[in-house]
């Protein structure tokens, strides 16, 4: 290999780790990174702001199972950067950021902008480090992507002076990748495991994100369909069983009872498939400790009160679940009477299909919003009380069609994230749903998607003010404060960036205009004014409900 710099060999390694894109802003101290782009075959997306460059490599990272990659330059980029890497590394999305930084020679006084960026990101990584010696930059970006990369995944950082990248270094190349083997689960985990599923008289399938990065939607669907044992999904576990499926209970995980409750309640075992405590804490649905569980994963369980499993199987999921489902043997023990509580909740989830009352009640939003997506095409989620909503009622037949940030819950999300979607699968239908809030932090990306022609579409679910937090303060003080605020005219925004903006003005509206906002070939915003009384209706209801359904 020729004579490189340091910031041309580090290019190099990340070619040969298959990286496409890299997302960020440039920056006087990663100028020698960029120039080594130039003739590069990874493509630099120029973003609007670093916050949403991280956010598009985490998306990316959770689609593709490849590390996503962002850039900043030191200090205020640095920082910008941060959310969406401590939100890819809580989620479970495969990440490197990389920023510049001052020279090693400035680092020992003050000095304009420098921060200690290693410690700042050490507590939001699996792992991060400055590369001191231009020699170690291979050995440094393959174990950045391994770590990423491996189960758990997560983020990893690396910083680079600006006077290290100007280096010169002689024979060094990218590394090999090493293979990444199957790990298979003990035989006496699963001969435990199937012993304990055959004797349960209601056993209860909890599952989560590590299922759809394992890929053992089929596994899971075949084990629960074979089993007869009900099963629901965290919010970042949608899709991972067809939510048509008699055997699919939907969605769990709100912070408050639900009809899903019932079916926890009434368990004698919990099985938790490629399930993270992050996603759900197990003090919502097992507070006592006193349902058994049986942990099945890519990993170990993490340590909770209320998370001690009877039975640990540890390795490839799929292979874990077949493996148990020969061996288990549940003749004569039907799923129990789940028909009524499946009626319950679909019976809630079309409870508003036919509502004209405007503003739009938040359930007939996104039933509509449903209707006009194909099974798979991809919706996603801000923070915000439509993520509540959309975690109840926009039901998935496939893995990662609705993607919902449940670990670090970070507002902006949903822009960004849309972009990287839509570099993902061009062929797909692609919604940021997003409320005023949030759409307000990262609109800005906006122009990046219009500039590199990544057309979708941003609902925009309209109350003008923070409505998750009116939610929480009038259900626990009886008053909101501090919550509100103005728009602007998000239609003419929207056209003033060269985009399409529409806003719905009755309830019958909003399906056409999602329609003809998904045939645009420019992105485009829909308004739409939310009537967010459904909150504390639903708060309500929670209250006093009653189970009367026994599985």
């Amino acid at each position: 290999m020729g004579e490189f710099n340091t910031a041309e060999l580090l290019v190099k390694c990340l070619e040969n780790e298959g990286v496409e894109y890299i997302f960020g802003l440039p920056g006087e101290e990663n100028l020698h990174i960029l120039e080594a782009l130039r003739d590069s075959p990874i493509q630099f997306i120029t973003t609007r702001h670093e916050q949403g460059a991280a956010f598009m490599a985490d998306v990316y990272g959770r689609l593709t199972g490849k590390a996503g990659v962002c850039l900043s330059t030191l200090g205020p980029g640095a920082t910008n950067l941060m959310t969406g890497v401590a939100d890819a590394n809580l989620d479970g999305a495969p990440l490197v950021a990389i920023t510049g930084q001052v020279g090693t020679d400035r680092m020992h006084i003050e000095s304009h902008q420098y921060l200690d960026l290693v410690a700042m990101f050490e507590p939001v990584t699996k792992w991060n480090t400055q590369i001191v010696r231009p020699q170690n930059t291979s050995e440094i970006i393959r174990k950045a992507f391994k770590l990423a990369q491996a189960e758990k995944p997560g983020a990893v950082h690396i910083d680079l002076p600006e006077n290290i990248a100007a280096m010169s270094v002689g024979g060094s190349y990218p590394l090999g990748q090493d293979g990444r083997e199957k790990t298979y689960a003990s035989y006496r985990s699963i001969n435990a495991a199937a012993a304990a599923i055959a004797k349960a008289d209601n056993p209860l399938i909890l599952v989560g994100n590590g299922a759809i990065r394992a890929h053992a939607n089929e596994a899971l669907t075949e084990f629960v369909t074979q089993l007869s044992i009900p099963v629901a999904n965290t919010f970042m576990g949608k899709g991972v069983i067809p939510y048509t499926h008699p055997l699919c209970l939907w969605s769990v995980g709100l912070q408050q009872r639900d009809f899903i409750s019932c079916a926890f309640d009434e368990a004698d075992l919990v099985i938790a498939i490629g399930y993270d405590l992050i996603e759900y804490s197990p003090k919502k649905w097992n507070p006592q400790g006193k349902t058994p569980i049986i942990h099945i994963g890519a990993a170990t369980a993490e340590i909770d009160s209320s998370y001690i499993p009877l039975v640990e199987v540890v390795g490839d999921i799929s292979d874990s679940l077949l493996d148990i489902m020969k061996k288990c043997d549940r003749n004569g023990k039907p799923a129990g009477n789940i028909s009524r509580l499946r009626s319950q909740l679909r019976k809630d989830y079309e409870r508003y299909v036919n509502d004209e009352a405007f503003p739009i009640k938040p359930q007939k939003i996104i039933y509509d919003l449903r209707q006009v997506m194909n099974p798979e095409d991809i919706v996603i989620s801000d923070v915000g009380a439509h993520k509540m909503w959309m975690a109840r009622h926009y039901h998935c037949d496939c893995p990662n069609t609705c993607l919902i940030s449940n670990g670090f819950a970070a507002m902006g999300i949903s822009i960004p994230g849309a972009i990287a979607a839509k570099l993902v699968h061009p062929d797909k239908k692609i919604v940021a749903v997003t409320g005023d809030g949030g759409f307000m932090m990262n609109a800005q990306e906006l122009e990046t998607a219009l500039r590199i022609k990544t057309p979708f579409v941003t609902l925009i679910f309209n109350d003008n003010g923070y409505g998750l937090i009116e939610w929480k303060q009038i259900s626990q003080f009886g008053h909101a404060s501090f919550v509100d605020f103005t728009n602007p005219d998000f239609v003419k925004l929207a056209e003033s960036m060269g985009l399409k903006g529409y806003r719905v003005e009755s309830a019958a509206d909003l399906v056409p205009i999602l329609k003809e906002a998904l045939a645009q070939d420019v992105p485009a915003v829909i308004d739409c004014p939310v009537d967010y009384k459904e909150n504390l209706r639903f708060s309500q209801e929670a209250g006093d409900l009653t189970c009367e359904v026994r599985l």
